[in-house]
């Protein structure tokens, strides 16, 4: 796994874009500690860090190709998991490589396919490929948004990078946020619009798109979408497909050559992951004190501990528990928006920053089992028919909640401008609607969106909806969260059931097929019976762990708290005072995201988003 970015314009560049470049590089550096490169072009500079885990001899980026009518050139972020497939018909067609990485494959595969090579890609990605040959630039993401990639078009030059903060590292790109990304930020936080960059201007190309920039103008296409067809294969045949694909995709994404390891949490995903793919190191994350204060409930029903002793012992892996100490976990809240630039899921972000950090002390590459409950339906909101049948994001039903926080008219307009006090307004925003209205409008165009068959059951197309919501938003804030966590400690960590092939068809997969025996991700239960313990095998879903510790939120509301008193605290330009006040003497139990963030989560975010405007110097505009 790598970073890129560069930056590509109509004019010629100069010597002063060198160092932009540097400073590109250097905000990227965590994701690629082995190796970097930089390639400039006439008019175009393109920036590679690398960390080095397949072909380490021969993996070097920038990659060039030499042609008589001009260089192309490949920087490139990700994993092909069908090498050997892509390699195997590019050698039929005249195609010579020098290692057996797929850094080569993807460039190759350019020069032979153009613009369709990524129809051939079984993989996570996001790479550019200047093409000196016409002076155009090609840019794509993988289908399931496992890899960044942001962008931002300034004054006749397209910027892009892995991550904001290379953005950001450019002259051209202003630490700038208008009423949209207010709202982004506290209307739908830690989630975002697909292909929102939050800042002004700034966007990021969408899962399953690629884009050509030329001649001053940026094309973007879909090649990819979770495409509605009649599902034909008995229940007996769903199964059987099913096991194959999941044993598959996890058999493919073992290969490495440095050390690779798993997560574990004792749960059905990860341990199908641990068992299938034969790993020796699992590594699990707890919290101290849990065991005193951990309060079963309907979304966390029990405690891991028990299940990881019992996986471990049946798999006989060397295992490693890192445990978290809450003021840890506070303290890395700012670093988790260092990693995502962004304000994240509060301490479900820093915990898995700690993990991470502890992990690659050991590995370089894990496995983790996320995005099975998006593609299974394991979720309460799949199965529950009250949640299931309401408007809205069926994981932030709060809008208003959320919108009582903010500083009046700070999203419509209607902003007094106070030279004093505890906030200093910007009349200068612009309308974006009320509270309501934006996010209606968000979660109404992504159903719109949802592709259904014409002999879809009113039942079975909601199902659909919901399968798309969770895909193109609660699984792109989880891959954020595990792409910048991970990746800010140099670890890279693979997501088998994100593979386009299982995405694909368990979209179209009947819901009384994948609600087997009545149980949240039944059918993938059933698929892999005889691989797992029954114990496991039968437990019920529960979430990835938090702390339960009263230290915890503590620490986060005496922050809060002198946040508080520090009447110029940024916080203070979108957030009321009396709201944050509220929510400290409150104690009220309304869920800010999903299953995990609920009041000390709140509290934290607020500390993030105060962090994040103060580190970045961000101007309201």
């Amino acid at each position: 796994m790598c970073g890129i970015a560069g930056f590509i314009n109509d004019t010629e560049l100069y010597s002063r874009d060198r160092e932009t470049a540097l400073n590109m590089l250097r905000t990227l550096t965590p994701r690629g500690p082995d190796e970097n490169g930089i390639y400039t072009g006439k008019n175009a500079c393109l920036v590679h860090t690398r960390l080095a885990v397949v072909d380490l001899e021969h993996g070097k980026q920038p990659l060039i190709q030499n042609t008589a009518d001009g260089d192309v050139v490949l920087v490139y972020n990700g994993e092909l998991y069908n090498t050997a497939e892509i390699k195997s018909e590019l050698t039929s067609l005249g195609a010579a490589f020098k290692g057996y990485g797929d850094t080569e494959a993807v460039l190759q595969a350019y020069m032979y396919w153009g613009e369709d090579c990524v129809l051939k890609f079984n993989g996570i990605f996001a790479f550019a490929v200047y093409d000196g040959r016409s002076g155009k630039l090609f840019a794509a993401r993988d289908r399931a948004g496992v890899k960044p990639f942001f962008y931002t078009e300034r004054s006749g030059t397209f910027v892009f990078g892995s991550e904001l903060k290379a953005l950001l590292a450019h002259p051209l790109v202003k630490p700038e946020i208008d009423a949209d990304g207010i709202a982004e930020i506290m209307l739908l936080g830690p989630g975002r619009t697909p292909g929102s960059g939050v800042f002004k201007g700034v966007f990021e190309l969408k899962p399953g798109f690629r884009a050509i920039y030329a001649n001053g103008h940026l094309r973007t296409e879909r090649y990819f979408y979770l495409a509605a067809a009649p599902h034909n294969e008995s229940f007996e045949d769903t199964v059987r497909h099913v096991r194959f694909l999941v044993s598959d995709a996890i058999k493919r994404q073992t290969v490495s050559d440095v050390p690779l390891c798993s997560f574990l949490s004792g749960g059905l995903d990860s341990s199908i992951i641990a068992a299938l793919s034969g790993v020796k190191q699992t590594f699990s994350v707890g919290y101290a004190e849990n065991e005193k204060y951990f309060a079963p409930g309907k979304f966390q029903p029990d405690s891991d501990d028990k299940y990881i002793a019992l996986m471990t012992e049946f798999l006989g892996t060397e295992h490693r528990s890192v445990l978290l100490e809450s003021r840890e976990l506070a303290d890395a809240l700012y670093t988790a928006v260092d990693a995502r630039d962004l304000p994240g899921m509060a301490d479900v972000d820093s915990s898995l920053l700690l993990f991470c950090r502890e992990v690659r002390k050991y590995a370089t590459v894990a496995l983790s089992g996320e995005c099975a409950d998006e593609v299974f339906g394991g979720y309460p909101w799949y199965r529950d028919k009250t949640i299931r049948d309401t408007d809205g994001f069926p994981w932030s039903q709060s809008t208003a909640y959320r919108a009582s926080f903010l500083q009046e008219g700070i999203i419509t307009g209607a902003v007094t401008h106070r030279s004093s006090g505890k906030f200093t307004g910007s009349p200068r925003l612009k309308k974006s609607g009320a509270p309501h209205s934006y996010v209606d409008g968000k979660y109404r165009a992504a159903i719109a969106a949802a592709s259904k068959n014409a002999s879809d059951d009113v039942d079975e197309a909601r199902m659909k909806e919901m399968y798309n919501l969770n895909y193109y938003w609660f699984m792109q804030t989880l891959l954020d969260r595990k792409d910048r966590m991970s990746m800010y400690s140099s670890l890279e960590v693979r997501v088998p059931f994100c593979d386009h092939r299982i995405t694909q068809y368990l979209y179209n997969v009947p819901w009384e097929f994948k609600d087997y025996n009545g149980r949240e991700k039944g059918l993938l239960r059933y698929a892999v019976k005889g691989v797992l313990p029954d114990e496991i095998l039968s437990r019920k879903k529960s979430p990835y762990p938090k702390t339960h510790h009263p230290e915890y939120l503590k620490i986060v509301s005496e922050r809060l708290s002198a946040l508080l008193d520090a009447h110029d605290a940024p916080l203070w330009k979108i957030v009321k005072p009396d709201a944050a006040r509220a929510l400290l003497s409150d104690n009220r139990a309304t869920p800010w995201y999903g299953q995990l963030m609920t009041s000390p989560q709140t509290v934290a975010y607020l500390l993030q988003v105060n962090y994040w405007l103060e580190k970045f110097k961000i101007t309201l505009v």
